[in-house]
Formats: structure tokens, C-alpha cells, sequence
């Protein structure tokens, strides 16, 4: 299982970040990525250093397991380690169809000069965050595969990081940007999920 769960971990990233990167650049001149240069002392540069450790962690996982380190015992279970293959394959796919639903608005962190067109159709009339909740799908699969110490870390990191990124980054920049238009859906879709985490007045909630 380790073995499948490093190709798949593999795929989601070539994927998720150099394909959709690579078809970004083909069709705008412009392969999404912002924030590089930033001020360690700004809340992006935080968040994304912790994105770092989170991926870098979320590999560890599956080579750990590999290199024989034992997996938390109540999750070694065949069960646990089947659905956590089928909740990250379903999540790589699922992050693929929600980027593919930003069209031209896909980026990679926020560029606070830029603005973009609000997207709210597709994937996002279900979530705000369509990609980050497909993203954590994938990262819980990835960790009930190979249920090791390192992996139930990486899922944490990616947890934590997508919440600060989400909440204290990207909400902030659109509200904004898109003022009523944002406050508006926000209101009516949930953050992460349906109905969940939506927002009650034109300043995103804590």
C-alpha cells in the first residue's frame, strides 16, 4: 500500500501543480504562481512555509512506511487502509475538476495588486474552496493508507495550513477585491463544504 500511495501522492502533484501550471501558461502566458518575494514577516510567507512542510511531510509518509516504520495501531486495519485508498484517488480527481473550474482565475497563492474574475460557478457553487477541500480529502486518503505517525502529521499540517490560508490570506484579499459580490455568495456557500462556514455579514467570519 505504500508503494500505491506514493505514485498516487506522486500523480496529485505532477498533476495538481506542474500539469495544471504548465496548461495555465499555455492558455494565459501565465503559469499562476504569486507571492514569490514575499516579506518572511507577512502572514502568506507563514502559511506557505507551512504548505512546504506539509507537502514535504505528506511524502515523508508513504517512504517512512517503506523504510519500516510501523503504523498507529487501532488504524492498521485493511479497511481503514482501502477507504483511504478510495478517498485519494476520488480527492486527486477531484482537486483536478475544481482547478479546471477556476479557468483563467487559477492561481497559486494571492497577489494583492492582481484582480481576478470571482468564480462562482462549477465546482464553486458547491464550496468557496472547492480545491483546498478536495486537497484534504486527498491528504486523509493518503494518510489512512499508510497510517504511520508521519502521515497523520502531514495530514494535520495540511489541515492547519489550508484554514490559515483560506481564512487569514484568501478571505481578507476577496473581500476586498470583490466586496458585495463576495459578501453575497459567501453568504449563500459554504467555505469548505455545503452550508457550512458560510458568511453572516461582509466580513468573513472567524
Amino acid at each position: 500500500m505504500a508503494v500505491s500511495a506514493l505514485v498516487i501522492y506522486l500523480v496529485w502533484a505532477l498533476l495538481a501543480f506542474g500539469l495544471r501550471s504548465w496548461v495555465q501558461r499555455r492558455r494565459t502566458g501565465d503559469a499562476g504562481f504569486r507571492g514569490t518575494g514575499l516579506d518572511p514577516r507577512t502572514a502568506q510567507w507563514r502559511v506557505r512555509a507551512l504548505f512546504a512542510g506539509a507537502v514535504l511531510t505528506g511524502f515523508a509518509g508513504p517512504v517512512a512506511e517503506l523504510a519500516g516504520l510501523a503504523a498507529v495501531g487501532v488504524l492498521d486495519h485493511p479497511a481503514v487502509r482501502g477507504g483511504g485508498l478510495v478517498v485519494a484517488v476520488a480527492g486527486v480527481a477531484a482537486t483536478v475538476a475544481a482547478q479546471w473550474s477556476m479557468g483563467a482565475s487559477w492561481r497559486i497563492g494571492v497577489d494583492e495588486r492582481e484582480r481576478t474574475e470571482l468564480v462562482t460557478t462549477g465546482a464553486f457553487t458547491l464550496a468557496r474552496n472547492p480545491i483546498f477541500t478536495a486537497m484534504i480529502a486527498t491528504s486523509a486518503g493518503l494518510a489512512a493508507m499508510v497510517p504511520n505517525l508521519i502521515a497523520l502529521v502531514a495530514l494535520a499540517l495540511t489541515v492547519v495550513a489550508i484554514e490559515l490560508q483560506v481564512r487569514v490570506v484568501e478571505e481578507p484579499y476577496l473581500a476586498r477585491v470583490h466586496g458585495d459580490a463576495y459578501a453575497r455568495y459567501g453568504a449563500d456557500v459554504g467555505r469548505f463544504v455545503p452550508w457550512m462556514g458560510r458568511l453572516h455579514s461582509s466580513r468573513p467570519s472567524a
